[in-house]
């Protein structure tokens, strides 16, 4: 059927051996036998593999063939995993609720900012298809026009609660505090320092001078350290 075009295989990590044998002749000579036939067919196809296996490893433990992974390997396509790629997170949920609203005949206008947020905080280890099953819950069970954390597995919300918060113990120093308070600030605004500045009530161009005096504190032969954040703009 895909013979003159494109054939997507996915999750070609978990093919087992005997397939992989299977398939690598047809990558060498284009001919294979359909499933109990007899005649020999032949077909010209451009093939497209994807998995989220490192079949790199797999190779090593001998469980893909080296041959079949180097005729596979022509043209790598690395995609980057959802969490390296938040800001496409807000996109991707207005279009899967977009379908899914469509499919369970409701009229949703789209998210509150806490669940948007919840959902930018999320690792999402399951990538996208994690995201869409959590969209298409969310739509199912809402009551309202919008999608709030209420809506969304305790899971996500839970991650989202524990990354708005620091604990430190008592009697560490005020300046190792301000820097962590920065640190994991710029880490849940996934590095806007902008966003950051404004969360924490002080200008951008402070953390901007705390990262550097950080970096030049921590550099061998220095000892100056900056004055506390309160003196620099930080609100009460």
């Amino acid at each position: 059927m895909a013979d003159g075009g494109t054939l997507f295989m996915d999750e070609i990590g978990d093919i087992s051996v005997a397939m992989q044998a299977k398939l690598l002749r047809v990558l060498q000579s284009g001919e294979f036998e359909r499933v109990g036939g007899t005649r020999t067919l032949t077909a010209d196809v451009r093939l497209i593999a994807a998995t989220n296996s490192d079949v790199a490893a797999l190779v090593r433990e001998k469980r893909f063939r080296e041959d079949l992974y180097y005729r596979l390997n022509v043209i790598a396509i690395q995609v980057p995993s959802l969490r390296e790629r938040w800001d496409d997170i807000p996109l991707l949920a207005h279009h899967f609720l977009r379908g899914y609203a469509r499919k369970n005949s409701k009229t949703i206008a789209g998210f509150t900012e806490e669940a948007l947020d919840v959902l930018q905080t999320y690792a999402w280890p399951g990538n996208v298809r994690e995201l869409e099953n959590v969209i298409e819950r969310a739509v199912v069970l809402t009551r309202s026009d919008l999608i709030t954390p209420a809506d969304l597995p305790e899971t996500l919300v839970r991650t989202d609660q524990a990354a708005r918060h620091l604990v430190v113990s008592i009697g560490t120093p005020l300046e190792e505090v301000e820097n962590r308070l920065i640190e994991e600030t710029l880490r849940y605004t996934k590095g806007d320092k902008t966003l950051a500045a404004k969360l924490l009530g002080i200008a951008t161009r402070t953390i901007y001078r705390r990262m550097k005096g950080e970096a030049e504190s921590s550099a061998p032969g220095s000892s100056h350290g900056e004055p506390p954040l309160g003196q620099s703009g930080l609100k009460p």
